[in-house]
């Protein structure tokens, strides 16, 4: 009964067009593992703003698709597919351990979070953006989870960072903000220091229970 009642969330995530009602990470049961095949939001710690991207290229940089932190949480944009990695013997509902290697696959655009040595639009920071389609990803999609504290695997409740393989720079936001297009919508780019900003949650989604060990 779980499993097609997972299904049928993911279901209606992956098709209807209007923003999904979802339930808020606070209403949600605390510590629930974030599997392989879960469609999550990533809320950042300091500014709670989410991780965000949309169909609207950088106009600097690479000119790939932006990412962005988002204020709103009830924004289908925001929802992101964590995925494993290349040649990953990784299966949907598996627990993501600390120091494991995923790619994070945005819902609505179907391109993977991804980085490079390109400069942020407002900050300078290494260039976070979306890039890529289903069948094409590299490297560049690749983010190691770093758990706060004590935890040995991806849950709901714990702090993580998120460092990028290829050029080590943390998932970063902060409190500079775009004025034009995505006007009131803050920048996300990547830092190689740890810092406060570095830390985000996972909020609202779907979240596949982790398959049984036998």
């Amino acid at each position: 009964m779980a499993l097609s009642f997972f299904g049928l969330a993911i279901f209606l995530l992956l098709t209807l067009d209007s923003d999904y009602a979802s339930t808020p990470a606070s209403a949600a049961s605390e510590g629930v593992q974030i599997t392989y095949g879960s469609v999550i939001k990533l809320m950042h710690e300091k500014t709670k703003f989410r991780l965000h991207s949309h169909d609207v290229p950088y106009g600097s940089g690479s000119g790939q698709q932006s990412v962005t932190g988002f204020p709103n949480v009830d924004d289908a944009n925001s929802y992101w597919i964590v995925k494993p990695i290349h040649d990953s013997s990784a299966k949907q509902g598996d627990a993501i351990k600390s120091g494991t290697f995923i790619r994070l696959h945005h819902m609505r655009t179907r391109k993977w979070l991804h980085s490079h040595l390109h400069a942020s639009p407002i900050s300078g920071n290494l260039e976070v953006s979306c890039f890529g389609s289903d069948g094409e990803s590299d490297t560049g999609d690749y983010w190691s989870v770093e758990i706060e504290g004590s935890g040995k695997t991806w849950r709901q409740d714990q702090r993580v960072r998120l460092r990028h393989v290829d050029t080590g720079g943390y998932l970063h936001s902060h409190d500079k903000k775009y004025t034009r297009i995505a006007g009131g919508q803050q920048e996300v780019c990547g830092v190689r220091e740890k810092r406060a900003d570095n830390v985000w949650l996972a909020a609202e989604g779907v979240y596949l229970p982790a398959t049984e060990s036998k």
